[in-house]
């Protein structure tokens, strides 16, 4: 039996993730707060639901890729939340990313209305999400998951299972340490160079031959040296992600000194009104504190 999938939350990745499902043939529908984004959906026949509820009376897995935990909450328990549509088999799969807590909670208060959960973060980017080649990490029980993977391969080449709820956001927290840090080393590097003279072309050059090279200087310092900051990624949900790993590592009580630090330098980023560029627009808060002027 081919999945009727519901899609809510239509921005960055989510817009070309749901264009994936819906070129892999699945049967469709849309929803998003804003009603604009679905345009491109309604022109090729995809039906737009008025409503969460909607969505989830007209599917067999509903598919959320919203900003943080408080969205989701409002999409799944709000009036004319995904709970008011329940019915027999429903799925429920929250791709977005925040904590492996969120994911318990969500799970827990699904089940009281007979409602599967799977917990799904992804990394690759927007690109990534264009190309269909996201990895995929899924928390939740096996079973759901093998029901829900023929969605999951529309949209990702690398598939993880990672074990139970709360293992997907796992996993995303640990990865989001590694590309914030790697974004801070290509913008620390980049700084450098700037104030040393040296040639940014050569720069370029030996970051992407060499043991420097990874996706954030393949995907993102292009972007830098040619001005362009639109978000693939919002720096705003970079630093909601570095808080969830700050949390977690607090009640770990494990030191984690550079996610400490990145998180502040986010935080500045933030504050300076630069929370809708792209995650590599921690460029330009190193470019005034070396103006002296931050």
């Amino acid at each position: 039996m081919v999945l009727r999938v519901g899609f809510i939350g239509l921005g960055t990745m989510g817009a070309p993730m749901a264009m994936n499902i819906f070129k892999a043939g699945f049967p469709l529908i849309v929803y998003n707060r804003t009603r604009s984004k679905t345009e491109q959906f309604s022109r090729l026949g995809v039906p737009v639901a008025s409503s969460p509820k909607e969505v989830a009376e007209k599917s067999d897995v509903v598919v959320c890729m919203l900003v943080d935990a408080p969205d989701l909450m409002q999409v799944l328990f709000g009036q004319g939340g995904v709970v008011e549509g329940r019915h027999d088999g429903l799925v429920v799969v929250d791709m977005s990313t925040n904590s492996p807590d969120h994911a318990v909670e969500f799970s827990e208060r699904l089940s009281k209305f007979g409602i599967e959960f799977l917990d799904a973060p992804v990394t690759g980017g927007d690109k990534g999400a264009r190309e269909g080649t996201l990895t995929i990490m899924v928390g939740g029980r096996h079973e759901v998951f093998e029901r829900v993977k023929p969605v999951f391969e529309a949209m990702g080449k690398v598939i993880i299972y990672a074990g139970d709820v709360g293992s997907g956001q796992l996993l995303k927290l640990i990865n989001q340490v590694v590309v914030g840090l790697n974004t801070l080393a290509m913008v620390e590097a980049l700084a450098l160079a700037k104030r040393a003279g040296a040639d940014i072309n050569k720069v370029q050059q030996v970051l992407m031959s060499g043991m420097g090279n990874s996706e954030v200087i393949r995907q993102l310092m292009p972007r830098v040296l040619s001005g362009d900051f639109k978000p693939g990624f919002k720096s705003s949900h970079l630093r909601k992600d570095l808080k969830y790993v700050v949390d977690l590592a607090t009640r770990l009580n494990m030191p984690m000194p550079g996610v400490g630090v990145l998180l502040q330098l986010y935080n500045a980023l933030v504050a300076l009104g630069l929370g809708e560029e792209g995650t590599h627009a921690l460029v330009k808060l190193y470019d005034l504190l070396m103006q002296g002027g931050a």
